[in-house]
């Protein structure tokens, strides 16, 4: 750095040390500023798709998972379920998912893409409390005399079946919602991704 006759070096030398220090601490101050607009490990963990192994659910049984903060159901329902799927139509408000935004795959009659598993969110679409698992049938369930096996939302008394089909002349509007989800392989379900219901 050369001086001149204007500005001396000493002065020089303390505007640019000066200007540094300056810049520095600036962006020391917006650093934090800014990272507060990202998302925390918890939100996004909270929205990031879930794995779940179903290797060890056996035939008849339901566990349940958490994404985005709601329950997620999976059943392993046996071939008598399957069965008893097949004979409720007339009694449904909507068999086919066809009123309700639903994925693809949700527009069957058992309402996923392996038939043996359903995967539901499990809250009711009418107030949106959770529904009870009567799995049981017939008047043992406590639900009817010719129950199938289902859910019973305990708030209102709606009534849906192992699909999440919600029956006639009940509270509850629409189905229980099918969310986004994809096999990675025989045993693990991938939630909350889709891909097309591969």
């Amino acid at each position: 750095m050369s001086c001149d006759d204007t500005v001396d070096c000493g002065r020089r030398r303390l505007l640019v040390a000066t200007s540094v220090a300056g810049g520095v601490a600036g962006v020391a101050a917006v650093v934090p500023f800014v990272s507060t607009f990202a998302p925390s490990e918890r939100a996004k963990s909270a929205g990031a798709p879930v794995e779940v192994d179903v290797s060890k659910l056996a035939p008849g049984e339901m566990m349940t998972v958490e994404w985005r903060g709601k329950p997620v159901w999976i059943i392993h329902r046996t071939k008598e379920m399957l069965d008893d799927l097949t004979k409720l139509g007339a009694k449904l408000s909507d068999p086919k998912s066809d009123r309700n935004m639903q994925p693809a795959y949700a527009k069957n009659e058992h309402r996923s893409i392996k038939p043996e598993y359903l995967v539901a969110i499990g809250i009711c679409t009418h107030l949106g409390c959770s529904p009870s698992e009567k799995f049981r049938s017939g008047a043992e369930s406590g639900v009817a005399a010719d129950w199938p096996g289902g859910f019973l939302c305990p708030c209102h008394g709606s009534l849906f079946d192992l699909a999440g089909r919600v029956y006639k002349s009940m509270p509850a509007p629409d189905n229980l919602e099918i969310p986004p989800h994809v096999y990675l392989s025989d045993a693990r379900i991938l939630i909350g991704e889709d891909r097309k219901g591969a």
